[in-house]
């Protein structure tokens, strides 16, 4: 079973991070642009039972990977960990229609600018979403080395963020009242294939 091991931090400065990161040796893996659409039945069965369905389509200027992932239920541990099931897919337009005719439809939709840093058994991503702001997610085969790269990123003092992007960008625009589900850098809507 695959398993997501990570600690979510919400950050002010990410260049900060990245100088840390760089002076301790970390080396930037990627900067990627991601599309992440969420799917749901007209029940919320995923969301109540805090599961997903997403469909991720990463640019890196010229290429683009599109990935189909399900995420189960958080364990009650200190960090976020949950079962993660990654499926590569050729056609976004494709597998959005394979989870319309299996009953889902799309809930929600957003950007995310990342940077990928690979640093002491970790991956280290500096997100920024638009409506939330700058976040450092520190993922890795344990908990003990996750905590042990907050500290030395000097991050040790900063609180975990149990919620997922997904339900940390529902709640901010539940709050705001607007009806919006569709959020991007730029305002305009963009297809799933494009």
């Amino acid at each position: 079973m695959d398993v997501e091991i990570e600690a979510k931090l919400k950050v002010e400065s990410l260049a900060e991070v990245a100088a840390g990161i760089s002076k301790l040796g970390g080396k930037l893996h990627q900067k990627v642009l991601q599309r992440d659409y969420y799917f749901d039945d007209a029940a919320e069965s995923l969301m109540s039972s805090d599961r997903c369905l997403r469909l991720r389509c990463q640019s890196t200027g010229s290429h683009e990977k599109v990935v189909l992932t399900y995420k189960g239920p958080k364990e009650k541990t200190r960090l976020k960990k949950r079962q993660e099931i990654n499926v590569v897919v050729e056609d976004a337009d494709s597998a959005e229609k394979l989870a319309v005719a299996l009953g889902y439809e799309k809930a929600l939709s957003f950007e995310k600018k990342r940077e990928i840093w690979l640093l002491d058994d970790c991956q280290v991503c500096l997100d920024e979403l638009p409506l939330l702001g700058r976040f450092v997610e520190i993922e890795g085969p344990d908990e003990e080395k996750i905590a042990r790269l907050q500290e030395k990123l000097g991050l040790g003092d900063i609180p975990h963020i149990p919620k997922s992007y997904a339900t940390l960008m529902r709640e901010k625009l539940e709050h705001e009242g607007t009806g919006k589900r569709e959020i991007y850098f730029n305002s305009e809507k963009e297809s799933i294939g494009k």
